[in-house]
């Protein structure tokens, strides 16, 4: 090839590279010989549950209509999430996915010359989403693998236009409490808008976690954005949600893509919100399972960070890179953490009982070689 194409690519995306999802079930089969029905997979925080049956009953009612575009404005959704959430659908703006949000604020709100603050060991999509539009990343030293609100702060300068936090973080699992996220949005310009990701809300109890939503009033400048892939089960359709002032929500409504969140998608999402019973079995079984990993790992030894998700990053006090390959030969998919800055780390999504078990097992096997 004459042309390079990489050198002409803009700075931003030359310097990236591509996201690494969690390894998918057939691809480690077809790569190591194993049966696919006696691999693990917890490395993508993926509800072990299976989908809402209800969930399932309305995607089923939607499959005669695939010959339709779905309804571009998404009312039906939009609707219930403004009820749910006590705000206007007006404030609501619907995403492929929460990823989808965040790369909605990027095109809106930066570009070259303008910067994105957030924490290291963020959420990977976080530098691809500011990259891509050219702006500069503005990475702040975590404290303890947690947000330093305080450092983040103190780092948002004349170019800065957006700040990322996460409540809990992906991949640490670390969280702040409200009286953290009040003072924090009260240091912050009201020319910056704050994009608080609460992919992993659902699974808090109480109020140890501080609810985004009750602060909109007060900041303009705030963006919520949430998902329907964790606690709800719905990781392969893609569906996620912001929630801001009407105006912001109307500007990212400009650069969304029409038609960005499917019908099947749309349907399902609705019929997993009034399913308060099988969220509550998705949050119980992260509880109880979250204490399964927690007292396997006290028993071979080994620390790990306290987390707020639906998964846990535990230290192997050596390069973990091995291990995960090792792993990957009994069977068990996790997710190493190098490309965050934890090299020693594995995350572990939180599975069923069983899967647990069959991870906990393997992972003893493979330290004790």
């Amino acid at each position: 090839m004459s042309c390079d194409f990489l050198a002409l690519a803009q700075p931003g995306v030359q310097k990236l590279s591509p996201y690494v999802p969690g390894k998918p079930v057939d691809e480690l089969a077809r790569e190591l010989g194993l049966d696919p029905a006696n691999i693990v997979k917890l490395a993508s925080n993926e509800n072990p549950l299976g989908p809402s049956p209800k969930a399932l009953e309305a995607i089923r009612a939607e499959l005669s209509e695939l010959t339709r575009y779905p309804d571009g404005n998404g009312f039906s959704l939009k609707s219930l999430l403004a009820q749910r959430c006590g705000v206007q659908a007006q404030q609501v703006t619907l995403g492929n996915g929460s990823n989808d949000i965040l790369e909605l604020v990027a095109r809106a709100y930066l570009a070259p010359g303008l910067n994105a603050v957030f924490s290291e060991h963020a959420f990977a999509v976080y530098p691809i989403a500011t990259q891509a539009v050219g702006a500069q990343c503005n990475i702040v030293p975590a404290r303890d693998f947690g947000h330093d609100l305080q450092a983040m702060a103190e780092a948002i300068n004349e170019q800065t236009r957006v700040v990322f936090i996460a409540n809990p973080n992906n991949p640490t699992g670390t969280w702040f409490g409200p009286q953290a996220l009040a003072e924090f949005l009260a240091k912050v310009p009201e020319s910056v808008l704050v994009v608080l990701d609460e992919a992993y809300i659902e699974y808090a109890h109480g109020s140890e976690l501080p609810d985004g939503l009750d602060y909109l009033d007060q900041y303009p400048n705030l963006l919520v954005s949430r998902t329907f892939s964790k606690a709800y089960g719905l990781a392969a359709l893609r569906v996620g949600y912001g929630i801001s002032s009407a105006q912001v929500a109307d500007i990212l409504n400009r650069v969304r893509q029409p038609f960005n969140v499917n019908s099947l998608a749309q349907a399902a999402a609705c019929a997993a919100l009034d399913d308060l019973e099988y969220l509550a079995q998705s949050r119980k079984v992260n509880d109880d399972g979250m204490a399964q990993l927690e007292a396997g790992f006290r028993e071979l030894g080994l620390n790990w960070i306290p987390s707020k998700g639906n998964f846990i990053a535990v230290d192997l006090a050596r390069d973990a890179g091995p291990i995960n390959q090792a792993l990957l030969s009994e069977g068990v998919i996790v997710r190493p953490t190098a490309n965050y800055g934890m090299p020693t780390y594995l995350r572990v999504s939180i599975g069923l009982p069983e899967e647990n078990s069959r991870f906990l097992a393997a992972l003893r096997k493979v330290l004790d070689a």
